[in-house]
């Protein structure tokens, strides 16, 4: 009797065993599944990759290289947090005054194309925390008498499309100018067109750097940039907001704009 209960006892241990390995191995290949497909929690335009989109039209922040692929301090930022979220990098270029719409549209998974969070913006997606800090400001050519948006009244000035800085210059005239790239209206006022334009400060030093004989003026505002996602992925920018906060401690955030600016255009002024 000892000896048969000892059988059934060994039987039932076999058993026990057998059912934990298969638990731990099924555990294990889901867990080797869901890591194979790189965030499948985040609902994505692509599998395993993070597509985000940016104008390349606006040097330093994003322009198209040598290869044809876009490079800057947003593409970098963009290859810096997909690397945080595990994904691949998928950059897509597209006109900066459709961009919020097609990440509204499921078309991209988020824009890292320095928007500036406004409320117009936030109604239509969600903004990240903001990952640089920038301003509008006012760019004339060296015979100018213009100072201040004051002095621009009933004056054309130009702007790129889809940007926040038209509300600047619809607010002293109603001759305003737009063009598809900040960079193509600073080489227009270089050559002789328009009054003035405004556009980011840091543009507009690029511009200057470049060559164009322009000059700043008065600053119009400071403002914040964040990444834009639709308002339905909420996982995704949460990913997004811890990515951003390490890209700060470690130092990433700021090496980035060191190698474009020479400065840190990362932390909020004081």
């Amino acid at each position: 009797m000892k000896k048969i209960s000892l059988f059934l006892f060994s039987v039932i241990m076999i058993f026990t065993l057998a059912a934990c390995g298969a638990g731990e191995s099924e555990e294990s290949k889901q867990k080797q599944n869901g890591e194979a497909q790189g965030g499948s929690e985040y609902n994505l335009v692509e599998d395993g990759k993070f597509t985000f989109a940016a104008s390349g039209e606006f040097r330093p922040f994003s322009y198209t290289g040598p290869s044809g692929e876009m490079e800057g301090f947003d593409i970098d930022v963009a290859n810096a947090i997909a690397e945080e979220l595990g994904l691949e990098p998928n950059q897509k270029k597209f006109k900066f005054a459709s961009i919020v719409e097609g990440v509204k549209t499921g078309r991209f998974d988020a824009a890292v194309a320095s928007h500036t969070i406004t409320p117009e913006r936030q109604e239509e997606v969600d903004f990240s925390t903001p990952y640089y800090y920038s301003g509008a400001q006012i760019f004339v050519r060296p015979d100018s008498d213009v100072e201040t948006l004051e002095d621009l009244k009933g004056k054309e000035i130009a702007v790129s499309k889809g940007s926040t800085y038209a509300k600047f210059a619809s607010q002293v005239t109603d001759k305003v100018q737009s063009y598809d790239s900040d960079v193509v209206a600073l080489q227009s006022l270089d050559k002789g067109r328009h009054d003035a334009v405004i556009t980011d400060f840091l543009t507009g030093k690029e511009a200057m750097g470049q060559g164009l004989n322009i000059e700043g003026k008065e600053m119009i505002e400071r403002s914040e940039q964040a990444v834009a996602v639709a308002k339905d992925n909420e996982k995704l920018l949460e990913a997004i907001n811890e990515a951003i906060k390490k890209l700060r401690e470690d130092g990433t955030l700021t090496e980035i704009s060191k190698k474009y600016f020479g400065e840190d255009i990362t932390t909020k002024p004081e």
